[in-house]
């Protein structure tokens, strides 16, 4: 070891036990990682930066196969002559199990046993809902739908059973989760957000980590998260997907920023990248945002990789790159550690090729690689490289199941019920029409065994659709069934309406047939005009009409809103939706879910719950079709009492305020209390109120309880003119159901004088 490299090592070693207090495991592991870093070639190091995806090491698969046969002398040339550090993606569709953990055990028998420096290979997968490439896996509710159930410990509960499913894969790495904010309802990835609201969406981002990653990542039930799209991705001007997106920096670090610094503070290991661009700047060439804020600000310690084949698109697409090899040096001087090329070793060899001739630094060659290898070690690939098979006989057991249909009730939101039309009784006759009646595909959503999700033949036969699932509730011959429509054009609507008067009520199902990413791209956000005409159609009968709308984003149904007598959401409710929904139709469940964004009335009804005044002021509004928060019960809530233990605080100080909730009706229900804060006056235009504490409780009839919040101080600070966090003496209000508080802060300066 040359004396640089041991100054680093001494360097390190302090540096962890004065600023981390690093444990002894940890010291050790950081002296492996400078070890085995030392003794590298530059080769290796150029290939542990190389991310390619299953296809290039495997043989082409069969249609509607669900199982990849490896390619063994492509394998050996990927590991041993280009030393890839690292492999992804699932070749096309689901595979079982069983040929999970025998591809990976290929792959490092290889890399362990015949490199020759036996570095592992990190594997990664999109788990976006459950282990969704895996057949059989438990698929959960996406991340839009949990975010409705504001239950943190759900949330952590759910991340966990896909932790330990991947394990069983052998898979140690979640491309997972998504931290982007769901503020443009147009963009098809919302439903992998958790919602329009920054702190709901960090706090819930945080317990996902959490329920990945547990307390030690190599345990053998859990592995390395993924936070994306790092940064700005979900906002773009046009709502289509890998769109430019128009961000100032103060509102970079208001709205977007604080669930990655949330997640990095919660341990997270790794970080994918905005595939997109802000400001006119990809963001994969973006150093200020990767190096400057992540790495430097943040104090990130994990590795950053790009997305699809983006560093190749800086010279493809974006045209800020004259040619591949100027993309690598950029994206790589940028702050990229890990290249997704994913076809090719392109990346490999021009990258080779920079540090050769002195434009890439060995430094940042270096400081990418521990990065990489660090991961490695603390996820245990270097003991065992093969992780996850414990977990075989846990894969999709039952209490995994029992999990995910708690999930599915707690995700459905009632949005309206005029009259108490529901819950449904039994004996009744019922209509199911719609197209998102009789289909799983729907129930789901993309990254589901295929990357879009919409091949049904792919689905599990055992699971139901929502119309399975109401015959096997009120039996079959209490339900009629037509399909009305597809997607996008009225079907037998003679035959629906004949239907519909022998029914006592009408359950129409709407919404969205399965897509991800560029592929949903739309340009209009109303729901389908044959959808909205069958609606019409069934609410003409004079029959009560039920809504029940399976969607990803929150799809315009202002034409059909006036004329429903309930409307209930199930987002992309997983697997166990069908059966979810049933019980909560006819009061086997009592819904609790509440709206995670704003549902718009209009097309262009995009303003979010968080608003400026200068957004309520003259004609201006906050008009959704539901606002943020909104989520009915079948039984009654009251708030009393709401206290704060001080009216007077200083800049610093905590805020414990507390309020008792009770059930005044006659159903055991779950209600998500929130707390508000209003910042009456700032330096810059404040949002006119804004969550800053939510939890669920759970009240048997007549049941009441208190609960109490913690603000600590960082609550009453925002970003300011100077783009830093600023705490100004004032006037706040706090607000907890339709009760408010008001409370004075002041300012150390203020004190001072």
């Amino acid at each position: 070891m040359n004396v640089l490299k041991t100054g680093f090592v001494i360097f390190t070693l302090f540096f962890l036990y004065s600023v981390s207090e690093a444990s002894d495991g940890e010291i050790v592991r950081e002296q492996k990682v400078e070890q085995l870093l030392s003794a590298m070639t530059l080769e290796e190091k150029v290939g542990q930066m190389t991310q390619v995806t299953l296809e290039v090491v495997s043989k082409p698969r069969a249609a509607d196969a669900l199982y990849n046969e490896l390619d063994p002398g492509k394998l050996r040339e990927a590991i041993l002559k280009y030393r890839v550090g690292s492999i992804l993606n699932c070749g096309g569709a689901a595979n079982s199990l069983s040929n999970w953990r025998e591809m990976i055990t290929a792959m490092q028998d290889i890399a362990v046993k015949e490199s020759r420096l036996h570095i592992p290979l990190i594997y990664g997968i999109d788990a976006i809902h459950g282990a969704n490439y895996t057949t059989g896996a438990t698929l959960f509710p996406q991340a839009i739908a949990m975010a409705a159930t504001r239950n943190r410990e759900l949330v952590r509960q759910g991340a966990a059973v896909t932790a330990s499913e991947m394990k069983a894969c052998a898979i140690p790495w979640d491309f997972n989760p998504v931290l982007d904010m769901g503020r443009q309802p147009l963009w098809p990835r919302l439903y992998e957000t958790l919602g329009e609201d920054t702190y709901l969406a960090a706090q819930l981002g945080r317990a996902y980590i959490e329920g990945i990653q547990g307390r030690d990542i190599s345990a053998s039930e859990h592995g390395a998260a993924c936070l994306k799209h790092y940064i700005g991705y979900s906002f773009p001007l046009s709502g289509q997907d890998r769109t430019p997106a128009w961000i100032p920096e103060r509102m970079m670090r208001e709205i977007f920023l604080p669930t990655f610094a949330e997640a990095v503070k919660a341990g997270a290991m790794t970080v994918m990248v905005n595939s997109a661009e802000v400001n006119g700047i990809p963001m994969h060439s973006n150093k200020y945002w990767l190096t400057d804020v992540l790495k430097g600000e943040l104090g990130f310690q994990g590795f950053i990789v790009s997305d699809w084949e983006d560093i190749k698109r800086l010279h493809t697409r974006d045209k800020v790159a004259e040619s591949p090899r100027e993309a690598v040096k950029m994206a790589v001087m940028a702050g990229l550690d890990m290249s997704m090329v994913p076809y090719d070793y392109s990346f490999y060899d021009l990258l080779l090729e920079l540090v050769q001739s002195r434009e890439v630094p060995l430094s940042r060659i270096d400081d990418a690689v521990r990065r990489i290898l660090r991961v490695k070690y603390q996820l245990g690939l270097f003991d065992n490289p093969v992780p996850g098979a414990d977990q075989v006989p846990e894969f999709a057991a039952a209490g995994h199941t029992k999990i995910n249909q708690d999930a599915a009730r707690e995700v459905i939101t009632l949005l309206k019920n005029e009259k108490s039309v529901l819950p449904l009784r039994k004996n009744i006759k019922v209509l199911v029409t719609g197209p998102t009646a009789d289909k799983l595909t729907v129930l789901n959503g993309g990254w589901t065994i295929t990357w879009q999700g919409n091949d049904e033949k792919l689905y599990p036969p055992e699971k139901q659709t929502l119309l399975e699932a109401i015959r096997a509730k009120i039996g079959e011959k209490q339900v009629l069934y037509e399909p009305g429509s597809s997607f996008e054009q009225l079907l037998n609507i003679k035959k629906t309406e004949a239907l519909a008067a022998k029914a006592d009520v009408i359950i129409v199902a709407l919404g969205e047939d399965a897509y991800c990413e560029t592929p949903g791209n739309i340009s209009d956000l109303s729901l389908p005009a044959a959808q909205l005409e069958l609606a019409k159609a069934m609410q003409k009968t004079g029959k009560p009409v039920v809504l029940v709308l399976f969607e990803g984003r929150p799809r315009v149904i202002r034409p059909v809103v006036d004329g429903s007598a309930a409307i209930v959401l199930g987002y992309l409710p997983g697997m166990e939706g069908a059966e979810a929904m049933a019980d909560v139709l006819f009061g086997d469940y009592n819904p609790g879910g509440k709206l995670p964004f704003s549902y718009p009335r209009t097309v262009n009804g995009f303003v979010t719950y968080d608003y400026k005044p200068i957004e309520f002021f003259d004609s201006n509004k906050y008009d959704p079709e539901f606002p943020f928060g909104h989520g009915l019960s079948y039984t009654s809530f009251e708030y009393t009492d709401l206290r704060v233990d001080k009216i007077t605080l200083s800049a610093g100080d905590e805020l414990r305020v507390s309020v008792t909730v009770k059930n005044t009706g006659q159903m055991a229900g779950q209600e998500a209390v929130e707390l508000y804060l209003t910042d009456t006056f700032g330096s810059v235009t404040r949002p006119v109120r804004q969550l800053k504490e939510f939890t669920k409780v759970s009240l048997e009839p007549g049941e009441s309880r208190p609960v109490v919040f913690t603000l600590p101080p960082a609550a009453f600070s925002f970003i300011g003119r100077e783009n830093k966090p600023v705490t100004e003496d004032g006037e706040f209000i706090i607000q907890i159901g339709p009760h408010q508080q008001t409370i004075h802060l002041i300012s150390t300066a203020t004190v001072n004088k």
